[in-house]
């Protein structure tokens, strides 16, 4: 997945979550790495243990169980987790030096994918749970504490992953990640994410209407739903309804009649899945923000191939015209992989002549990495390092320009700004564009968690400035 991948969004930086507590009985710290679904999944986590007793922590040193929530898409991701658990070896070893019993799980993707190898490698690992088995980390911890020897899960079972959760949810600001779809039957050569996630999977909209409807309660006003495919969803219609079954176009219409949910954004949607209700829904749908993560990866129908995409350039090209022509202001963002298994300089050259004729708001581009079990790590041909290197800093030049050449022309339109938090300074707020950039003003802090209208005055490398419209009247320039 990737994300708002953002072909795997922040895979490289970890999330870590906020000490909420404090005296609590046990603590539970847990450790993000990867797409938004992982954040998703370590919420669930959290909520899943919360009737054991255990309260968050945000130090391992203070944790009597630590849970890696661990991603497998990036190059070398299974060596971060061993460095970690290296460092996690020691604190448990303190800790039992002043009788303090300490659990370590290994969770997520690299969990699913290298099960067997982290009991052989970190035997300091008690508990190995896959994406689609946390629901049973409660048993697992009593096990684990009853006997020695590690416990290891990673069979796949959404739907029942899916009804083991807790009901109750509740939001922590004014947006969150809600999970609609897992898996992905779609095997492009690169991806790991068919053999960790497994095969696509929906989620029934009366459960994920039931969710949203708990988070708009708990004062979310931004929901973003998540898939590896998320534009693969497809339910039977809602209890009572007799008709075809839904896609993402008719959950998305169905969601924005909950009063109080404001904004409603999907990520990480595939070429292929992109059918004419989702577009259709995207156009007259205000809920529905005009942003779309829709990756490419490759310019070159030769490399689409080899990376089976399933779709040619003239085909997601033509996609993005019926788009632009249903929401005129959309921003769109990509994923791309520069040195894929035998790209030539040619094919280097269509990829950016493709990023050329699309012109991005936002991307994610990446060096191809072999990960083992997939058919590209044997491809022949193989791209050199150097080459890659050089053929990427080209791209990321490219669509820097294309996404500073978007910010700048918002520079002086006024802007629904759902404002998240404190700015770093004084005095300041800090939200999202309806374009999903980060948008940083003066303003009261009575504001946060509601929408309030500021005309874009600059722009700054990472974020845009903006002025809330009711400063600007009473300062007489609006």
């Amino acid at each position: 997945m990737s994300k708002a991948g953002e072909a795997e969004i922040g895979a490289n930086s970890p999330h870590e979550t906020h000490d909420h507590t404090a005296g609590a009985e046990k603590r539970v710290f847990i450790k993000t790495y990867g797409c938004q679904m992982n954040v998703y999944d370590s919420e669930r986590m959290g909520a899943l243990l919360a009737p054991l007793g255990y309260a968050a922590t945000s130090q391992p040193e203070d944790a009597d169980l630590v849970i890696l929530n661990t991603c497998h898409i990036r190059e070398k991701a299974a060596e971060k987790v061993y460095s970690e658990l290296g460092r996690l070896k020691n604190i448990k070893a303190s800790r039992a030096q002043t009788g303090k019993q300490t659990q370590i799980a290994v969770a997520g993707c690299v969990a699913q994918a290298e099960g067997p190898e982290i009991h052989a490698r970190a035997p300091v690992v008690d508990i190995v749970v896959g994406p689609q088995a946390y629901h049973r980390l409660p048993e697992m911890i009593a096990r684990a504490a009853r006997q020695r020897g590690a416990v290891l899960e990673t069979d796949f079972d959404v739907n029942e992953k899916f009804d083991a959760l807790p009901k109750a949810r509740t939001g922590d600001g004014p947006t969150a990640f809600l999970t609609i779809q897992e898996g992905c039957d779609k095997f492009c050569t690169f991806c790991v994410v068919p053999y960790t996630r497994g095969a696509e999977v929906s989620r029934h909209v009366d459960a994920i209407t039931a969710e949203a409807r708990m988070l708009v309660a708990s004062g979310v006003r931004e929901i973003t739903l998540l898939g590896q495919n998320v534009n693969a969803w497809t339910s039977a219609p809602p209890a009572g309804e007799h008709a075809e079954a839904w896609g993402l176009g008719e959950l998305c219409r169905h969601l924005a009649k909950i009063d109080g949910l404001e904004r409603i954004r999907f990520t990480t949607s595939h070429p292929r899945d992109m059918d004419e209700g989702l577009i259709a829904a995207l156009g007259d749908e205000p809920k529905l923000m005009p942003y779309l993560h829709l990756p490419v990866q490759a310019g070159s129908d030769k490399i689409l191939k080899a990376m089976n995409r399933d779709h040619t350039a003239e085909h997601y090209i033509r996609l993005i015209e019926r788009i632009r022509a249903a929401r005129p202001d959309i921003a769109l963002s990509g994923d791309f992989i520069v040195g894929f298994p035998g790209e030539t300089d040619a094919d280097f050259e269509d990829t950016m002549a493709l990023v050329r004729e699309v012109s991005y708001a936002s991307a994610f581009s990446f060096k191809y990495s072999r990960r083992p079990g997939t058919p590209g790590a044997a491809m022949r041909a193989q791209v050199a390092e150097d080459i890659k290197t050089d053929r990427l800093a080209r791209l990321q030049t490219l669509l820097e320009a294309q996404k500073q050449a978007f910010n700048r022309s918002l520079i002086g339109k006024t802007l629904p700004i759902l404002i998240e938090r404190a700015g770093r300074n004084e005095g300041q707020i800090a939200g999202r564009s309806p374009y999903l950039q980060s948008v940083h003003m003066d303003g009261p802090a009575r504001l946060i968690g509601g929408i309030a209208q500021a005309t874009i005055r600059d722009v700054t490398p990472n974020a845009l400035t903006g002025v809330l419209v009711d400063a600007l009247h009473e300062k007489g320039t609006a």
